[in-house]
């Protein structure tokens, strides 16, 4: 997506445009498979329901995605992918924030979850601040226009770029902490992914036609521009949120957080072999990005398995005091039951 988004930003195409064109196209692959599938079973939506879903849709696709496709222009595909690493940070923070997660700075996994914190901050900063060297290496297919985008690499363009980034994480970091909630009020993932959808359509061709007015602008033809409304709507917004939301129902956002690292993996040794440029400070963001979030992660397995143990000692100590309290029991009712025989037996002599 980073790789593709990219090359059509670099070929012209607005990136609030490419927002409107790739929700388009989900709603009209998604929509009537989910009346197909879902909606003879999905349960009556509220009026209040409807309205938190349009709320998700606002900040989680319509917000998030057009602060990432401003943040992917002023930078680089290995950059956007590397920011995502931040993802599950700011995911733990709004937990925080809303109770849902505790940080004791005394036990081993408290520290190991302020050690990520700190270290996923330091990857932020070496983003934002740290360019350095650009490298090239493994080049098979040379498509760069680096001439055309020169002057957006500056300094001031990349510090912008990357904060947009950053805030993009953060809105993202919101909806996957709140569509977990919600998804327990509507639970039929294709409905409410169409859904989102449609009513995120809606919202970025607002925003699309306040930002662009040039019909010209607007218009797809065969080119690199078409393949990324095509692959953006259909994969990735179509397939990947219908399997984030079966993953946010089976595993929780924590465990989804996990694969961001992937991406970036997988978008730098892309941009390698698309001879796209890949600075150090994008390496070592990622890679601080990275260790930060299995820091973090492994914290939460942790205590995931304390609490764990807790749960089972509890259940073993009740159980025992139920034994108890029957043999207890048992021991009484004979008791009682003799006493009882023997005043009947006085009583009929």
């Amino acid at each position: 997506m980073f790789l593709v988004s990219k090359a059509a930003f670099d070929g012209g195409l607005n990136p609030a445009i490419l927002v409107f064109y790739r929700q388009a196209f989900a709603t009209v692959i998604l929509a009537p498979l989910a009346l197909f599938l879902e909606w003879k079973h999905a349960p009556p939506l509220s009026p209040l329901t409807f309205c938190k879903i349009f709320v998700l849709a606002l900040v989680g696709i319509t917000l998030a995605l057009n602060l990432n496709g401003y943040g992917l222009l002023y930078t680089s595909a290995t950059l956007a992918a590397a920011s995502i690493n931040s993802l599950p940070v700011v995911t733990f923070f709004l937990a925080l924030l809303l109770r849902a997660e505790t940080l004791r700075i005394g036990s081993k996994s408290g520290k190991a979850k302020l050690v990520g914190i700190v270290t996923c901050m330091v990857g932020v900063a070496s983003l934002a601040f740290y360019e350095g060297p650009h490298f090239k290496i493994f080049c098979l297919f040379d498509h760069s226009h680096h001439g055309q985008n020169q002057h957006l690499r500056s300094h001031e363009t990349w510090i912008k770029g990357c904060s947009l980034m950053v805030s993009s994480s953060f809105t993202w970091g919101v909806w996957l902490v709140f569509q977990a909630r919600l998804q327990k009020c509507y639970p039929p993932k294709l409905m409410f992914t169409a859904l989102q959808c449609a009513l995120a359509s809606i919202q970025s061709f607002v925003v699309a036609i306040t930002i662009e007015r040039d019909p010209n602008e607007w218009k797809l033809g065969w080119d690199m521009k078409l393949v990324a409304v095509v692959y953006c709507g259909v994969v990735v917004t179509g397939v990947t949120y219908y399997l984030q939301a079966w993953v946010l129902e089976k595993k929780g956002p924590v465990f989804l957080a996990m694969s961001t690292p992937l991406a970036f993996i997988f978008t730098m040794m892309c941009s390698a072999l698309l001879c796209d440029f890949i600075d150090l400070g994008s390496i070592l963001g990622g890679v601080l990005l990275a260790g930060g979030l299995y820091s973090v992660l492994w914290a939460k397995v942790k205590e995931e398995e304390i609490i764990k143990m807790e749960i089972n000692e509890k259940k073993i100590i009740s159980k025992l005091e139920e034994q108890d309290g029957s043999l207890e029991l048992k021991r009484v009712v004979t008791i009682a039951t003799h006493i009882q025989a023997n005043d009947i037996a006085k009583v009929n002599a």
